[in-house]
């Protein structure tokens, strides 16, 4: 089937009729981001975060996902933080662990029951890993599970999109009912802007999400 377009979303996402997705990982080159060659750079700076969760697509109460901001500023250094969150809580930045551009970074999520799961974020590159164990009185519904590069919002607005080349999950896994699957038969979703200019690529093989810029 042909892909979904969103205004802010990217990627692939897995769904289920009931509660089915327990846990999702995904691996990828963290890319350097760089300004939109197509705008005059009316923007400071520019972003995309790439990340995985269960739940973004269809429960209304909840959202667990671990990821990183992907930041170009206006004097062209890059900056990439990762972060956590159990929606509709905020976000947090994840601390003791570091990223650069080209790093190798491992993203999970598991939920242990529907209030209470962990995120862990590793840079393979320097060996660095954080593991936060969460709960939630938000619960979640499992009926969904994602690999995602978003145009994110900063209060009201999304943040002015880099481009952000290629992010490549790869080992992409969810355990499903205790079995595991790859990203087969999942909905791809691509991005379109305000012009109606489709600005993504999504490709899935049977290990791996492709966002392309």
């Amino acid at each position: 089937s042909d892909p979904q377009l969103s205004s802010n979303w990217a990627g692939a996402v897995l769904t289920a009729d009931s509660s089915t997705y327990t846990s999702i990982t995904g691996t990828f080159i963290i890319p350097s981001p760089s300004f939109p060659s197509s705008t005059a750079r009316s923007s400071s700076t520019y972003s995309a975060a790439a990340w995985v969760g269960i739940d973004g697509e269809n429960c209304s109460t909840a959202l667990l996902q671990t990821g990183v901001d992907l930041t170009v500023s206006a004097n062209g250094s890059v900056s990439i933080n990762g972060w956590y969150e159990w929606y509709p809580d905020f976000s947090h930045d994840f601390t003791g662990i570091q990223f650069s551009a080209g790093d190798t970074i491992t993203l999970a999520v598991s939920a242990n029951s529907t209030t209470s799961g962990n995120v862990l974020i590793e840079n393979t590159s320097t060996g660095q890993s954080v593991n936060h164990i969460l709960t939630s009185t938000s619960a979640l519904c499992q009926t969904s599970a994602e690999w995602i590069v978003e145009d994110y919002r900063l209060g009201a607005e999304t943040v002015p999109l880099a481009n952000f080349e290629t992010v490549k999950f790869t080992g992409a896994q969810v355990v499903a009912r205790n079995e595991v699957l790859g990203p087969e038969g999942a909905n791809l979703i691509n991005m379109v802007n305000a012009a109606g200019n489709v600005l993504t690529e999504t490709q899935i093989d049977p290990t791996s999400v492709t966002v392309t810029y």
